[in-house]
């Protein structure tokens, strides 16, 4: 450092660092990352196009890119106040001169919208104001964070622009995709743009929110398994758009693909989508509500799925959407000696099954041949409700072993036994939860594999992807795997959307 006389003040020296050039250097990082963050946070990412990966698999490198422009715009301003309010003089008449100057303000301002904008981004933020309002604030919050910089410093308008061309490309692009999707032939017989008209099944539950099952066809070219597409509920809102997965295979017959899929309404749309259910169904025993369709997004996840690989899906609540089709892609292939197939699906209510009453008996039928094994366990209802002959005690609770809702009414619960095919067993009680215990069917699910690797298909909340991912990494044996024998190499395929 250095120290310099004041002008026209006698007596009054201002010390010299390097800290200003150190801040101003890490404050231009901050600006040059941002179209990066931009641009790996979109939907039409080009990053998908050149590497082949999701868009949503760059989500990870977008939060940990925000925190550190947080970090370098936090360490740029703090820099800078050091040298204004302390190392310069006289005081405090040369910080309320900076301060009150124009590109301060707009520091300023672009500063405390970056602030908001992480904590908004936390996971106790996410959980605080909802999913809903965390997306719809951050672009706004992004987008005026960006003007801000630009109001703070004009001459690094080289790295804002791109940002904002990136964002609008994107729009565009998923414009344009909804837009090619719904451009086909309307009732007069011109071509035009048609929305997808939805079946709606409705399946109240005012505990823990109502499920909606939304069924269609619609000319397209058919997704790959594990993609999936963003629906807009166009007599809900024009603005919005949410991700869901098929529950069905991609089928193309006539010239149709069906599509079939799963709600639960929390707050904000999806809550409007099950009350518009409610009151369309109760006026009509077959409504229907116009779909906007974007899409397919996500890669397959059964690509590299060959005969010699065991399959283990695991899935809670809405998440059965993910790994379904994978189990009904096996059955409508030849069955393969001695390869283990099994559904493990956590819901909160035995009624919950009816969700998809339809798949489950596919998956009965085919289950003998193909050796498939489906075990429910249901959390959050009591197990002295009708208890069957088969009742057991465990650790103070009973675990009913009973056929299963989504058996036909002909079906009885010694035929269902008899298959060995559907498991329903209430594991939780009035007023706890009790989730099932992945360690130990994840390790006897491989230990009883005959040969073959192990691949896990899982979706559900975040905290059971954490638990599979430590429980997949610890069945993995190199040594084993090494010396021949491959029923110890495990893999694990999850939803990661769920994630962020």
């Amino acid at each position: 450092k250095w120290i310099t006389p004041v002008k026209n003040k006698p007596g009054l020296y201002n010390t010299r660092t390097t800290l200003g050039p150190w801040s101003d250097r890490i404050g231009v990082f901050a600006y040059a990352l941002t179209p990066l963050s931009v641009m790996l946070s979109s939907r039409e990412s080009i990053l998908s196009l050149i590497t082949g990966l999701p868009y949503q698999s760059f989500n990870f490198l977008h939060r940990w890119l925000g925190y550190i422009i947080v970090t370098q715009g936090t360490l740029h301003a703090i820099a800078w106040t050091i040298v204004e309010v302390r190392l310069y003089q006289p005081q405090p008449t040369t910080a309320s001169e900076w301060i009150a100057q124009l590109y301060m303000i707009w520091g300023v301002v672009a500063l405390g919208l970056l602030l908001l904008l992480f904590v908004l981004s936390t996971p106790w933020g996410i959980r605080l104001t909802g999913y809903e309002f965390f997306r719809k604030a951050h672009y706004v919050l992004a987008m005026v964070y960006i003007g801000a910089c630009w109001g703070h410093w004009a001459n690094l308008k080289c790295f804002l622009i791109p940002g904002i061309a990136i964002w609008g490309i994107d729009r565009c692009i998923r414009y344009l995709r909804s837009a090619l999707i719904h451009y086909q032939y309307l009732p007069n017989g011109s071509m035009g743009f048609k929305a997808a008209h939805a079946s709606l099944t409705y399946f109240p539950d005012a505990e823990n929110g109502d499920v909606v099952r939304m069924d269609f066809k619609h000319p397209q070219d058919p997704w790959k398994v594990g993609q999936h597409f963003y629906l807009c509920f166009s007599e809900c809102s024009v603005w919005q758009s949410h991700p869901f997965t098929p529950l069905n295979l991609p089928k193309v017959e006539n010239g149709l693909v069906s599509h079939s899929y799963i709600l639960r309404a929390k707050k904000g749309e999806t809550k409007k989508v099950a009350q518009l259910a409610a009151k369309k169904l109760a006026e009509a025993p077959s409504a229907t509500t116009p779909l906007i369709l974007s899409g397919s997004y996500g890669e397959s996840i059964t690509e590299n799925l060959t005969p010699d690989v065991n399959v283990l899906c695991v899935a809670g609540g809405t998440g059965i959407t993910y790994v379904l089709p994978v189990i009904l892609g096996l059955i409508e292939k030849k069955e393969v000696k001695d390869r283990k197939i099994q559904l493990v699906w956590a819901i909160r209510k035995k009624d919950d099954t009816r969700w998809i009453e339809r798949e489950l008996n596919d998956i009965r039928k085919a289950a003998k041949a193909h050796k498939i094994e489906v075990h429910i366990y249901v959390t959050r209802e009591a197990s002295a409700k009708n208890l069957s002959s088969t009742d057991v005690s465990e650790k103070g609770g009973a675990v009913v072993k009973e056929a299963s809702a989504c058996c036909s009414t002909g079906s009885s619960i010694k035929e269902v036994q008899s298959n060995s095919t559907l498991d329903v067993q209430r594991i939780g009680g009035e007023g706890f939860d009790t989730h099932p215990d992945l360690g130990r069917i994840v390790k006897e699910f491989v230990e009883n594999t005959v040969r073959g690797s192990t691949t896990v298909y899982a979706s559900g909340p975040g905290g059971m992807i954490s638990d599979l991912r430590s429980v997949v990494a610890s069945c993995n044996s190199g040594s084993k795997v090494w010396s021949g024998d491959e029923r110890y190499d495990v893999q694990l395929v999850c939803d990661d959307r769920l994630e962020w």
